[in-house]
């Protein structure tokens, strides 16, 4: 019986498992080879849909301060001055004040304050709103202009003109003549036309020198039928005193103040003021009234647009923070 050759390390069952671990590592690495790159002509791309559209950028706030406590005491003093002759609860509860019922605290806040007395009575007011836009297309802050200037033509205010695009004329290329021989001095043309021209000149000299004309001696008298003008200009209206409603500079990034005078039973005058700026998407509201009854003069328009004025810097400021 012949024997089988041997050779070292090769054994049947070590020879199967190397087979078998030969075969698993081929297999492996074929079907890494086929996992670890996609073709590029198996990446979909969809050429009808060109590029992303642009999103609008989001507004500068998300959030809302708590109106009631914006405002200082030392503000409320002067704001409410009568006040200061309540009992001390009611003092207190004056310069609380009342917070607004909103839904969503973080778009919309408001507070009122208010201080009576028999003769005059304060009452002051705050409306802040964040305005949010749904339209990808549209920022926060464009759509809080919207909004801002609805109020501000509700108001009767004017929006400010803008400067029309300049132009420049389109150029103009001027029509070219073929000139003409000149006519001879004796010929009836050149004669004709120097006896025209003569003739126009001393009519225009004639007439610049009539007596009485412009350019003569001034004769003192007005013509015949006009009407002497009068010694005064008649203004066409009230001349303006700088506290009409109008817009503001220097609040926000756009602002207007709205004063109306009304009145009140049979003597009494209410005077309310509101100033409205906005700051990125945040639309501000100060409303400050005055109501005196009686005898009393009517509110002075200088001081409460000056107050209602201070405190609208101070929530300006306040967003700034």
């Amino acid at each position: 019986m012949q024997r089988k050759r041997y050779t070292p390390g090769r054994t049947g069952s070590t020879a199967r498992t190397a087979v078998v671990l030969t075969l698993g590592l081929g297999l492996g690495i074929g079907l890494t080879g086929c996992s670890s790159g996609t073709p590029a002509d198996d990446i979909a791309v969809d050429a009808k849909a060109g590029p992303a559209a642009a999103v609008a950028p989001p507004g500068r706030y998300r959030t809302l301060f708590e109106p009631c406590g914006a405002v200082p005491q030392a503000t409320l003093k002067d704001l409410l001055p009568g006040a200061a002759a309540l009992a001390d609860a009611e003092r207190d509860k004056a310069y609380r004040g009342v917070a607004s019922v909103t839904y969503d605290t973080d778009r919309r806040v408001g507070c009122t304050w208010k201080a009576d007395t028999p003769d005059i009575s304060h009452r002051l007011a705050l409306d802040i709103e964040r305005v949010v836009s749904y339209d990808t297309a549209v920022s926060d802050d464009d759509r809080a202009q919207e909004v801002y200037v609805r109020k501000q033509l509700a108001a009767g205010i004017p929006l400010p003109p803008t400067a029309p695009p300049t132009t420049a004329p389109p150029a103009t290329t001027p029509p070219t003549t073929t000139p003409s021989a000149p006519a001879s001095p004796g010929s009836p043309t050149a004669s004709g036309a120097t006896q025209g021209a003569t003739r126009a000149a001393a009519g225009t000299a004639g007439a610049a020198t009539k007596p009485g004309d412009a350019a003569g001696a001034p004769s003192g008298k007005p013509p015949a039928g006009a009407t002497a003008p009068s010694s005064g200009a008649t203004p066409s209206g009230p001349s303006p005193t700088g506290l009409e409603p109008r817009v503001l500079q220097g609040l926000g990034n756009v602002a207007y103040l709205d004063d109306t005078l009304s009145t009140v039973g049979a003597n009494g005058h209410q005077r309310a003021v509101s100033v409205v700026f906005r700051t990125s998407n945040v639309i501000v509201t100060v409303s400050y009234r005055e109501q005196t009854t009686g005898s009393a003069e009517a509110p002075d328009s200088t001081e409460l647009q000056e107050k209602a004025r201070n405190l609208a810097r101070l929530l300006a400021e306040r967003l700034e923070e």
